[in-house]
């Protein structure tokens, strides 16, 4: 089991937007079947199963073992994932596009950067996926602290001159074989943990 997938495809986005689909995924990140999940969430078994050959049919779930009981089989299906992101790629026609109005400052804009972002990295991972390969990743999380709106925008200023001088320092357009690099950097208000 993948600890994140990315679903890429309408479709699939879809299937696992579905309210009891969605809680047929949570629960079957431990493996399960029909009969212990219709249990579980208070369907009949032959609704559970209706839902669990959709999911199967779009990769979101997988058999994990089969058990013979009495004179039938029963079918164990876990998660592909612990969890899914859907990609912008999903919705390719209204997909943001962080050119259309590049302007550091404004959240859509970092909106728009991060959906690229999803959709970047997502599209690396089903290609090293498919290659058999891993994806050569660096990200940075952390937490400030201002005291003022003042020091938000010193600090956004420092940031941005060390990134471009860190970037200006390592970046080589003339590499022989060399391998472009997307940088992101993002502040953004924290929204406290409940």
């Amino acid at each position: 089991m993948l600890d994140v997938a990315v679903i890429e495809d309408p479709a699939t986005a879809e299937v696992s937007l579905d309210p009891v689909r969605a809680r047929l995924l949570a629960e079957l990140a431990e493996p399960s079947s029909a009969t212990m999940l219709a249990a579980k969430i208070g369907l009949p078994r032959q609704k559970v199963n209706y839902h669990l050959r959709t999911l199967e049919q779009h990769g979101l779930v997988e058999l994990a073992e089969e058990r013979r009981k009495g004179n039938m089989t029963e079918r164990v299906m876990r998660a592909t994932a612990a969890s899914y992101v859907i990609s912008p790629t999903a919705l390719a026609a209204v997909q943001p596009d962080p050119e259309r109005a590049p302007d550091r400052l404004s959240a859509r804009w970092l909106l728009a950067v991060a959906a690229r972002l999803v959709r970047d990295v997502g599209n690396l991972l089903t290609g090293a996926a498919k290659a058999d390969k891993k994806v050569a990743t660096f990200a940075l999380d952390g937490e400030v602290r201002f005291a003022t709106a003042a020091d938000r925008a010193a600090f956004a200023e420092e940031l941005a001159t060390a990134v471009t001088t860190l970037v200006a320092k390592y970046h080589d357009e003339s590499a022989t074989g060399g391998r472009a690099h997307r940088v992101v950097v993002a502040v953004h208000p924290s929204i406290p943990k409940e």
